[in-house]
């Protein structure tokens, strides 16, 4: 799986926006960019109720699991998953080989609005993570500990 080595503020805002814009027009409560390991990338929406770190391993867990599945049955993967609930249903798409896009939504919208504005979504999503994913790691953007005398001789407590 390969990572993203760090995010910008303009990274930050340019994922939001897209994220907020596609919340917005399929009428979602909830989405959230995570790679398949569970982390997220970006999120949007009420995120009072739930707890987003649970929700996206959970969520990647479902889409690892579902893979294996896919295999058993001659498939490489499925590329998107749908589970509906009485209230809240949530559905999941591949962005790309390392990332999943999740949205949790109500009764407002239907699986198909939601599944339209998704394929539109990763259509500008895929590129831009791509991109990030293979940009140069400059110097500039890496944090440096700096370590003060006392830690540099090993004595922490007087």
């Amino acid at each position: 799986m390969e990572s993203i080595p760090y995010l910008t503020r303009e990274d930050v805002i340019q994922l939001d926006t897209l994220l907020l814009d596609y919340i917005q027009k399929a009428e979602a409560s909830l989405t959230l960019l995570l790679d398949k390991g569970g982390s997220v990338i970006a999120q949007q929406g009420d995120m009072e109720k739930v707890d987003v770190t649970i929700i996206a391993a959970l969520a990647a867990g479902s889409f690892a699991a579902t893979k294996e599945l896919a295999n058993r049955i001659g498939e490489k993967e499925f590329k998107a998953l749908y589970h509906q609930g009485r209230d809240f249903h949530i559905f999941m798409s591949a962005v790309d080989e390392d990332s999943i896009i999740t949205t949790v939504f109500n009764e407002k919208t239907t699986v198909g609005l939601v599944r339209f504005y998704t394929v539109n979504l990763i259509s500008q999503l895929a590129p831009m993570l791509d991109s990030l994913r293979h940009r140069e790691v400059k110097e500039t953007h890496l944090f440096q500990l700096e370590t003060t005398p006392t830690l540099a001789s090993g004595k922490v407590f007087s």
